[in-house]
C-alpha cells in the first residue's frame, strides 16, 4: 500500500462539514440562487451566475418536492446509502487503483467507474435520509477519492487510452457532478485541478466542428461537460462554448448523425438510435436548458424548436405503454443484466422507455417549451406511465430520485388528463416504420445502403445480425408488452427473429464488424404513409450470405398483410421466414390453436403442418394464411445468458419458452414466396372468420411488385421494385404507392424508397377525378381519361408526397 494515502485522507487537511453545516450551506446556496432568479442589481447578478448555476445543477442531481420517508423514496434513499457505505468501506487508495477491483492504466472504463462510485457517494452525502447524509467520514472519503483521481487517474498530463468516451464524457461528467455536490469540500485547489484535467481532455475546440465524435447525443454530452467545467471554474468561456456548441444539434441533417426533419434520429452514421442515444440527447439537453435559463448563456437559438418537433414526430411514436421499442435502441438491447450489478436489475425496453419519458417530462418542465406543447407532452407521459403494467414507473429501481419525484407529481396531478396511446402510421427516413392501432402497436426494422444490418461494438449486441432484415416487433394484448423485456435477446434464436427472412448459414459473434459498418448493397427500403396506414417494403440481402428477396408489409386497421417474393440463395443451407418467435413468459402452456384444433402445450413439441389456414395464440394474437401454408411449428425451452451476447453481461443461465412459427423455403431456393396476415390481439374466432372471408386481396407478389387491395377500406397499396403495372397502377420507376378512395375523394400518396429517382410518373386507370387539395411535388399531367401524375421525389429523403382528388360531376370510372 502506498503510505501517502489512507482510507479517509488526512482529516486535518480536509475542510469537513457536519451534517447540520452541510445542509445549512445547501439551504443558503439554494436561497441565494432563488434570489438571483428573481432578479437584482446587474452587478450582483453577474457575480452570482456561477453560484446560482451550481445550485441549480445540484438541485437537478438531488431532486425536490418529495417526502424522503415515503415510498418509493425511502427505499431508494436507503439503497443509495447502503451502496455508498459499501464503497466507502472498500475504498483502498493504491498507486494503481482507488478500489482493488477497478485498476486504472489499461481499461478506460475503470476510470469512469471509479469516478462514478465517488459520484454515488457524493449523492448519498447530500441527499436526505440516506443514513450518511452530511456524514463527515463519507465526506472525507469522497474528498480523498477526488484527490486520488485528480492526481493519478484523470489529470492534466494523463495520456488517454481505451475508449475516447470515457475521457471526454463518462469520467468528466461524473467528476463534475462530484465537484458540484461537494459544497465547501471543493477547495479552490481541487476545483483548479479538476478544471485543468477537463481542459486537457475536453477543450472547447471539441465543439468547433460538427463532425467525428462531436455529433448528435455525444455533442450534447460534450456541451454538458463544458458548461459544468465553466461553472466549477467560474469561467465564462467554456459555458459560452457549450451554448454555441448546442446549435448544430438543432439543425436538421439529411445524412449521418442527428435529427432529421421527419423526427428520425441517427447516431454512428448508420444506426437508428431514438431509444438510446436519442434518450441521451434529450436527457442532457433538458438539463442544460434548465441550467442555462435566466443566465447570459440561455439558449435562444430559434432552431431549438426542431428538437421539440422531433419529440412529437420521432420520439413519442416509438413509446408504447411505458416502453421504447427495441428497433431504435441499437446495441443497448443486449445490456440486460450486467455482471457487476448486485441488484440484478434488468436494463430492458421499459427501463429505457422510462428514461425517455422522464426526459420528455423534464423538457416539458424546463420553461423552454411552448405551453400547449408542454401540456400535451405531460398528458402523453402520464398516460404511458399509467398503462405500464410490466414495470410501474415508481417501482423502477433504476429510476433516479429526481425523476421519481417528477413522475409522482405528474401522476398525482388531477389537472393533467392522461392521454391515450393514439393511433397512426409512419415510415421514417431512418428505415424504420411504426403502426399504432387501439390496443396494439407494431414496429418494422429495415436495412439498406443507408442503414446498418445491426450494430455491435464494445463487446455488445454480438448476435443481432438479422434484426434489420425486416424484423416485425408487435406489442399489446395480454403478453405483448413483455415480449422483448423478458430476457428475449439472450434466449431467442437469432435466426428466428419475428418477420425476418434469413439464410441459416452460421455467423460468428459480431459478424460484419463493429459500429454498424455492415450494410446491404441495396437502396430499396422504406415506403409510403398517409399518416393512418402505410405500405412498407425492403429489398432484402443477407449479412455474410447470398440471400436475396423482396418483402412488403401492408399496415391496415386490424392487421398487417405480409408478402415475400423473389427469395433466393446459394449458401447451401436452408432459408426460412419466421412468422413469429413468441416469448411465452410465465405462461409457457398458453393455448395454441391451429385451424380450430388445440395443439400440445408441452415444451419440446414440434411438427410440420400442411395446408394451415389460421393459427391463434391465447393472450397474443392470430395469424392467417389465405393461400394455405406449410408451417414448421415448435414450442421449445431455450437457455442463454446475457454474457452470450454482451461481454459485460451476467453469466447466469436463463431459460424461456418460445412458440415458433416458420416457413421453410428449402435449401438454395429460387423465387420463393410467402403470404400471411398478422392480427395482433385476435382470437380463434376472429382468425377463422378472416380466413373464411379475407378483407385484402393480393394483386401481385413477385420480385418486381407486391400489392394488395382492401376494398372495404377503399385501399390499394403497392411496392414497385421496378417500373411496371399492377391493377390500376402504372409507374415509371421503383416506388411505393397508397391509394384511398373514400366517397367522392381519392387520396394519392407516393414515395421513392430508393431515394435515387428524380421523378416518378404514376398513371391511374381511374377517370373523372380533379385535383382538390395538396399536391406539393405532384403535377397533374393529364386528368382526361386516366389520371397521369408526375411526382417530384428528388430530395425528399424517401418522404411521402400526397394529393387529394375529387370526383367530378358526371364522372365515369374505368380504365382508359
Amino acid at each position: 500500500m502506498d503510505s501517502s494515502w489512507t482510507k479517509t485522507g488526512d482529516p486535518a487537511s480536509i475542510p469537513l462539514l457536519s451534517r447540520r453545516g452541510l445542509l445549512r450551506t445547501s439551504a443558503a446556496a439554494t436561497a441565494a440562487a432563488a434570489a438571483w432568479w428573481l432578479g437584482g442589481p446587474t452587478e450582483a447578478r453577474a457575480a452570482d451566475n456561477y453560484d446560482a448555476m451550481r445550485a441549480a445543477w445540484s438541485e437537478q442531481l438531488t431532486g425536490t418536492g418529495y417526502d424522503p420517508a415515503a415510498p418509493p423514496f425511502a427505499r431508494a434513499l436507503t439503497a443509495l446509502g447502503d451502496q455508498a457505505r459499501r464503497h466507502q468501506a472498500a475504498l483502498s487508495p493504491q498507486a494503481g487503483s482507488l478500489w482493488p477491483d477497478l485498476p486504472v492504466g489499461s481499461a478506460s472504463a475503470a476510470v469512469t467507474s471509479t469516478v462514478g462510485r465517488l459520484r454515488l457517494m457524493a449523492l448519498a452525502l447530500t441527499r436526505p435520509a440516506t443514513g450518511s447524509t452530511g456524514d463527515p467520514g463519507l465526506g472525507a472519503a469522497v474528498a480523498t477519492g477526488l484527490d486520488w483521481v485528480l492526481q493519478r487517474a484523470y489529470t492534466a498530463t494523463t495520456t488517454s487510452y481505451g475508449n475516447w468516451w470515457d475521457w471526454q464524457i463518462g469520467a468528466p461528467q461524473a467528476l463534475l457532478d462530484v465537484c458540484v455536490l461537494l459544497g465547501d469540500l471543493l477547495t479552490a485547489e481541487r476545483a483548479a485541478a479538476c478544471g485543468a484535467a477537463v481542459d486537457h481532455f475536453v477543450p472547447s475546440s471539441v465543439v468547433d466542428k460538427y463532425t467525428g465524435t462531436s455529433t448528435g447525443a455525444n455533442r450534447v454530452d460534450l456541451c454538458r461537460v463544458l458548461a459544468l467545467r465553466g461553472v466549477i471554474g467560474r469561467s465564462a468561456a467554456p459555458v459560452a462554448a457549450a451554448q454555441r456548441g448546442l446549435s448544430p444539434v438543432f439543425r436538421y441533417v439529411t445524412t449521418g448523425d442527428g435529427i432529421y426533419a421527419d423526427g428520425s434520429f441517427v447516431q454512428h452514421t448508420w444506426v437508428p438510435y431514438t431509444g438510446s442515444y436519442g434518450e441521451v440527447l434529450l436527457g442532457s439537453l433538458s438539463r442544460l436548458l434548465r441550467l442555462l435559463a435566466g443566465t447570459p448563456w440561455a439558449v435562444t437559438d430559434p432552431a431549438l424548436r426542431n428538437v421539440f418537433t422531433a419529440v412529437d414526430r420521432g420520439f413519442l411514436p416509438f413509446l408504447f405503454n411505458g416502453l421504447v421499442m427495441d428497433g431504435v435502441s441499437g446495441r443497448a438491447v443486449s445490456r440486460g443484466v450486467q455482471a457487476g450489478d448486485a441488484r440484478r436489475a434488468r436494463l430492458d425496453d421499459h427501463v429505457r422507455g422510462h428514461a425517455l419519458l422522464g426526459d420528455v417530462l423534464r423538457l416539458a418542465d424546463s420553461g423552454s417549451v411552448p405551453a400547449a406543447q408542454a401540456a400535451a407532452w405531460r398528458a402523453a407521459v402520464k398516460g404511458s406511465l399509467q398503462r405500464d403494467q410490466v414495470l410501474p414507473y415508481l417501482s423502477n429501481v433504476l429510476a433516479d430520485i429526481p425523476e421519481l419525484a417528477r413522475a409522482q407529481a405528474l401522476l398525482a396531478d388531477s389537472g393533467t388528463r392522461a392521454a391515450d396511446e393514439g393511433t397512426g402510421s409512419r415510415v421514417f427516413t431512418m428505415d424504420r416504420a411504426v403502426h399504432r392501432r387501439p390496443g396494439w402497436s407494431a414496429q418494422l426494422s429495415l436495412s439498406s445502403s443507408r442503414t446498418a444490418f445491426y450494430e455491435c461494438g464494445n463487446g455488445e449486441n454480438l448476435r443481432a445480425w438479422h434484426s434489420g432484415s425486416g424484423m416485425l416487433y408487435w406489442y399489446g394484448g395480454e403478453q405483448g408488452d413483455e415480449q422483448y423485456s423478458d430476457s428475449f435477446w439472450p434466449t431467442a434464436d437469432p435466426y428466428r427473429l419475428p418477420g425476418t427472412t434469413v439464410s441459416t448459414r452460421p455467423l460468428a459473434d459480431g459478424a460484419g464488424g463493429d459500429w454498424g459498418q455492415a450494410r446491404p448493397a441495396t437502396a430499396w427500403a422504406g415506403g409510403a404513409s398517409d399518416g393512418d396506414r402505410s405500405v412498407v417494403g425492403q429489398d432484402v440481402r443477407g449479412l455474410g450470405s447470398t440471400l436475396v428477396g423482396r418483402k412488403s408489409w401492408f399496415c391496415l386497421d386490424d392487421s398487417i398483410v405480409c408478402l415475400g417474393a423473389g427469395i433466393g440463395c446459394t449458401d447451401g443451407v436452408a432459408v426460412r421466414t419466421t412468422v413469429d418467435h413468441r416469448n411465452l413468459g410465465a405462461r409457457e402452456d398458453r393455448e395454441f390453436v391451429l385451424d380450430g384444433v388445440r395443439q400440445p402445450a408441452d415444451p419440446g413439441w414440434s411438427r410440420r403442418a400442411d395446408g394451415v389456414r389460421w393459427a391463434a395464440l391465447a393472450g397474443s394474437g392470430a395469424w392467417v394464411f389465405p393461400d394455405g401454408a406449410t408451417l414448421d411449428l415448435a414450442r421449445e425451452r431455450r437457455t442463454g445468458a446475457w454474457a452470450d451476447i454482451n461481454r459485460g453481461g451476467a453469466p447466469d443461465p436463463i431459460t424461456r419458452t418460445y412458440l415458433s412459427i416458420g416457413l421453410d423455403h428449402g435449401t438454395d431456393p429460387v423465387d420463393g414466396t410467402y403470404h400471411y396476415v398478422l392480427m395482433p390481439g385476435a382470437g380463434p374466432d376472429q382468425a377463422a372468420a378472416r380466413a373464411a372471408a379475407p378483407t385484402a386481396t393480393v394483386l401481385a407478389n413477385t420480385a418486381d411488385a407486391q400489392a394488395i387491395s382492401a376494398p372495404g377500406l377503399g385501399l390499394t397499396l403497392a411496392n414497385f421494385f421496378a417500373p411496371g403495372t399492377v391493377g390500376p397502377l402504372t409507374v415509371s420507376a421503383p416506388c411505393s404507392v397508397l391509394l384511398r378512395e373514400n366517397g367522392g375523394d381519392l387520396s394519392v400518396t407516393v414515395a421513392d424508397p430508393t431515394r435515387k429517382a428524380a421523378t416518378v410518373q404514376l398513371t391511374l386507370a381511374l377517370d373523372g377525378y380533379r385535383l382538390a387539395s395538396g399536391g406539393t411535388g405532384i403535377t397533374v399531367l393529364s386528368d382526361s381519361g386516366p389520371l397521369v401524375l408526375r411526382c417530384a421525389v428528388a430530395g425528399t429523403g424517401g418522404a411521402s408526397l400526397s394529393a387529394v382528388f375529387r370526383r367530378s360531376a358526371g364522372f365515369r370510372r374505368g380504365a382508359a
